[in-house]
């Protein structure tokens, strides 16, 4: 978790439950994280993937929430829809690597994740990932996301 003194709450969006998206809550669960969920995991909400996935990115903007994790079938649709959520930095990854990546030098706080393509194992390895990287401390790196929020404070 990262350090933090409390569980890290995620807020937890998919527009269906296939695939990683039946597995997440009780991962995250393992993971001692406390979960906000949206979309098709709750009766009644609306779980159109631009829908849910707004969602769980403004529990994050809003401070409900210190990461997000947002599911739809090649996750790109749910990956663009959070970074429309000003202070949302939502990274696709396919793969460990570039979990681990996000978290170091983009400092991503939501993490978009393909229900096609993301097995079981895939998941568990994205996962551990995504949560056992610290964000960069190099000044190149600090300088890329002070531009982030520069560009966005602009838009």
């Amino acid at each position: 978790m990262r350090g933090d003194e409390h569980p890290l709450t995620i807020s937890l969006s998919t527009d269906e439950l296939a695939g990683p998206a039946q597995e997440l809550p009780r991962l995250l669960k393992e993971r001692g994280q406390e979960l906000i969920l949206h979309g098709a995991f709750v009766d009644g909400e609306r779980s159109d993937w631009a829908f849910a996935s707004e969602a769980a990115a403004r529990d994050v903007a809003e401070g409900r929430a210190g990461q997000a994790i947002v599911c739809c079938w090649t996750g790109t649709g749910a990956s663009i829809a959070a970074n429309k959520v000003r202070g949302v930095r939502a990274a696709l990854c396919l793969d460990a690597q570039s979990a681990a990546g996000a978290r170091r030098w983009n400092d991503a706080n939501v993490l978009a994740i393909s229900l096609r393509a993301t097995s079981d194992a895939l998941l568990r390895e994205i996962l551990q990932a995504w949560f056992e990287t610290d964000r960069s401390d190099d000044e190149d790196d600090l300088e890329n996301i002070a531009h982030l929020t520069e560009m966005e404070r602009r838009a």
